[in-house]
């Protein structure tokens, strides 16, 4: 059914909060591969700059802000106009190069792989730690999954499959090359749950062809690993839940 979409990662989402809490999935991450964040009391400050400041809850880089000394981050603080949703801040990753890897797990076979992109992230602009997303005009995708050998793929899979058993994911990652990548050698930035988006679509190097071929792909997919949510999970409405949050937040501002 069309609603379980939304449930394909319910046991992670924090029913107190009514959000996926970035915080919350922040601590599954090995230490190897984690980024140092904390919630924001304002009364802590870094030891190190820029960090990020992001709300706990949100997709496409919706509300993340950088600052890149002790003023800017007051400035930051000081602009918040309320406690609608807390806030986090976020060691920069120092890694060269960003990627997405969106995922899809096998519905037949537990711990094989069904779906596994990855994207390169190019900025075209000149900061050296940009807010990368949809909407950031200097962002844009390329796709370099077909550079990668199956040896690749299965290595890339075994670091992703550590973290925690989601149906579906997106992992966004700072490394120094693609190779360190595969080697292990990386920071992941965020890990996106609600339903995201494979990013491949948005590549400028896929075919228009190719990019129907996948997304019927993933539909695919994502319609058979929804018979594996338990029929007697004690599942929260997710989608009205994050309704409920996003109004009460609005209301709030």
């Amino acid at each position: 059914m069309p609603w379980r979409y939304f449930q394909l990662n319910a046991r992670y989402f924090n029913k107190s909060k009514g959000i996926y809490s970035k915080q919350d999935i922040n601590d599954m991450i090995p230490e190897q591969w984690r980024l140092q964040q904390w919630i924001d009391t304002c009364d802590i400050q870094p030891h190190a700059y820029p960090v990020f400041v992001k709300p706990e809850w949100g997709q496409n880089s919706k509300g993340i802000e950088r600052a890149d000394n002790h003023h800017q981050l007051d400035d930051i603080r000081r602009r918040r106009s309320t406690a609608a949703m807390q806030h986090l801040i976020q060691e920069a990753a120092q890694g060269k190069f960003e990627f997405e890897i969106f995922v899809i797990p096998s519905d037949t076979a537990r711990g094989d792989c069904a779906v596994l992109s990855v994207t390169k992230v190019v900025n075209n602009g000149a900061e050296e730690f940009p807010i990368n997303g949809i909407y950031n005009k200097h962002t844009h995708y390329i796709d370099v999954t077909p550079q990668l050998s199956s040896d690749d793929l299965d290595a890339i899979w075994g670091y992703f499959k550590t973290v925690g058993d989601f149906r579906i994911s997106r992992f966004g990652i700072r490394a120094d090359s693609l190779e360190s990548f595969i080697a292990g050698h990386f920071k992941v930035i965020e890990i996106n749950l609600f339903v995201p988006m494979p990013l491949v679509l948005l590549t400028q190097n896929t075919a228009l062809l190719r990019k129907i071929k996948l997304a019927i792909h993933c539909t695919w997919m994502l319609a058979k690993i929804t018979k594996t949510i338990p029929n007697d999970q004690d599942k929260p409405f997710i989608l009205f839940k994050k309704i409920g949050f996003i109004q009460r937040a609005k209301r709030l501002d």
